[in-house]
Protein backbone atom coordinates (compact mmCIF):
# COMPACT_ATOMS: atom_id res chain seq x y z
CA UNK A 1 0.00 0.00 0.00
CA UNK A 2 1.83 3.49 -1.12
CA UNK A 3 5.02 1.19 -1.13
CA UNK A 4 8.55 2.55 -0.92
CA UNK A 5 9.03 0.24 -3.36
CA UNK A 6 12.04 2.12 -5.48
CA UNK A 7 13.85 4.38 -3.00
CA UNK A 8 16.23 5.71 -5.46
CA UNK A 9 14.89 8.23 -6.53
CA UNK A 10 14.86 10.14 -3.29
CA UNK A 11 18.40 9.95 -2.10
CA UNK A 12 18.04 12.71 0.28
CA UNK A 13 14.99 11.57 2.48
CA UNK A 14 14.24 8.85 5.49
CA UNK A 15 18.20 9.09 6.08
CA UNK A 16 18.54 5.87 3.92
CA UNK A 17 21.79 7.31 3.04
CA UNK A 18 22.80 6.57 6.43
CA UNK A 19 22.39 3.27 6.60
CA UNK A 20 23.27 2.53 2.60
CA UNK A 21 25.66 5.66 2.03
CA UNK A 22 25.30 7.71 0.01
CA UNK A 23 23.85 7.02 -3.51
CA UNK A 24 26.52 8.02 -5.35
CA UNK A 25 29.48 6.30 -3.62
CA UNK A 26 27.33 2.85 -2.89
CA UNK A 27 25.18 2.80 -6.15
CA UNK A 28 25.25 -0.43 -5.58
CA UNK A 29 24.27 -0.67 -2.07
CA UNK A 30 20.79 1.21 -3.37
CA UNK A 31 20.56 -1.31 -6.52
CA UNK A 32 20.56 -4.24 -3.73
CA UNK A 33 17.97 -3.20 -1.32
CA UNK A 34 14.95 -2.12 -3.87
CA UNK A 35 12.23 -4.12 -4.24
CA UNK A 36 12.09 -3.64 -7.63
CA UNK A 37 15.81 -5.13 -7.85
CA UNK A 38 14.32 -8.32 -5.86
CA UNK A 39 12.20 -9.58 -7.79
CA UNK A 40 13.74 -12.55 -8.55
CA UNK A 41 13.54 -13.98 -5.17
CA UNK A 42 9.13 -14.18 -5.97
CA UNK A 43 9.99 -15.81 -9.35
CA UNK A 44 8.29 -18.88 -8.54
CA UNK A 45 4.88 -17.06 -7.79
CA UNK A 46 4.43 -18.47 -4.10
CA UNK A 47 3.62 -15.18 -2.73
CA UNK A 48 -0.14 -13.32 -3.34
CA UNK A 49 0.98 -9.82 -3.47
CA UNK A 50 -1.31 -6.55 -3.91
CA UNK A 51 0.48 -3.60 -5.21
CA UNK A 52 -2.22 -0.30 -3.83
CA UNK A 53 -0.86 3.37 -4.55
CA UNK A 54 -3.10 6.75 -4.93
CA UNK A 55 -2.37 8.06 -8.50
CA UNK A 56 -1.04 11.55 -6.47
CA UNK A 57 1.34 9.56 -4.77
CA UNK A 58 4.78 10.34 -5.04
CA UNK A 59 5.72 6.94 -5.08
CA UNK A 60 3.58 6.25 -7.97
CA UNK A 61 5.98 6.23 -10.51
CA UNK A 62 7.85 3.61 -8.66
CA UNK A 63 4.90 1.70 -7.88
CA UNK A 64 3.92 1.63 -11.83
CA UNK A 65 7.29 0.14 -12.86
CA UNK A 66 7.79 -2.63 -10.44
CA UNK A 67 4.16 -3.07 -11.96
CA UNK A 68 5.35 -2.99 -15.40
CA UNK A 69 8.60 -5.06 -14.04
CA UNK A 70 6.12 -8.07 -12.68
CA UNK A 71 4.26 -7.96 -15.95
CA UNK A 72 7.08 -8.34 -17.78
CA UNK A 73 8.35 -11.41 -15.76
CA UNK A 74 5.00 -13.30 -15.93
CA UNK A 75 5.20 -12.74 -11.45
CA UNK A 76 1.48 -13.21 -10.87
CA UNK A 77 0.18 -10.25 -8.38
CA UNK A 78 -2.92 -7.97 -8.00
CA UNK A 79 -2.50 -4.30 -8.67
CA UNK A 80 -4.93 -1.25 -7.57
CA UNK A 81 -4.40 2.36 -8.87
CA UNK A 82 -7.27 4.57 -7.52
CA UNK A 83 -7.20 8.63 -6.83
CA UNK A 84 -6.00 9.48 -3.99
CA UNK A 85 -2.42 10.87 -2.22
CA UNK A 86 0.36 9.07 0.51
CA UNK A 87 -1.80 9.53 3.26
CA UNK A 88 -3.94 8.35 5.80
CA UNK A 89 -7.44 8.75 3.54
CA UNK A 90 -6.49 7.20 0.85
CA UNK A 91 -5.20 4.31 3.31
CA UNK A 92 -8.36 3.86 5.28
CA UNK A 93 -9.84 3.45 2.04
CA UNK A 94 -7.68 1.06 0.86
CA UNK A 95 -7.79 -0.95 3.56
CA UNK A 96 -11.48 -2.26 2.31
CA UNK A 97 -9.73 -3.78 -0.97
CA UNK A 98 -6.69 -4.97 0.82
CA UNK A 99 -8.79 -7.07 4.10
CA UNK A 100 -10.97 -8.71 0.34
CA UNK A 101 -7.83 -9.49 -1.04
CA UNK A 102 -6.80 -11.40 2.31
CA UNK A 103 -10.08 -12.81 2.55
CA UNK A 104 -10.08 -14.44 -0.76
CA UNK A 105 -6.52 -15.48 0.24
CA UNK A 106 -7.10 -16.90 3.38
CA UNK A 107 -10.35 -18.76 2.13
CA UNK A 108 -8.11 -20.29 -1.10
CA UNK A 109 -5.59 -21.77 1.26
CA UNK A 110 -8.56 -23.08 3.94
CA UNK A 111 -10.26 -24.98 0.60
CA UNK A 112 -7.20 -26.42 -0.83
CA UNK A 113 -6.44 -28.46 2.29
Amino acid sequence: MSGGVDFRPFPENWDIKKRLGPITEFPENWNQNTVTNMLDLVKDNKLKLIIDCGVDDFFMKVNRELHAKMLDMKINHDYIERPGEHNLKYWENSLKYQLLFFHDFFNENIKTK
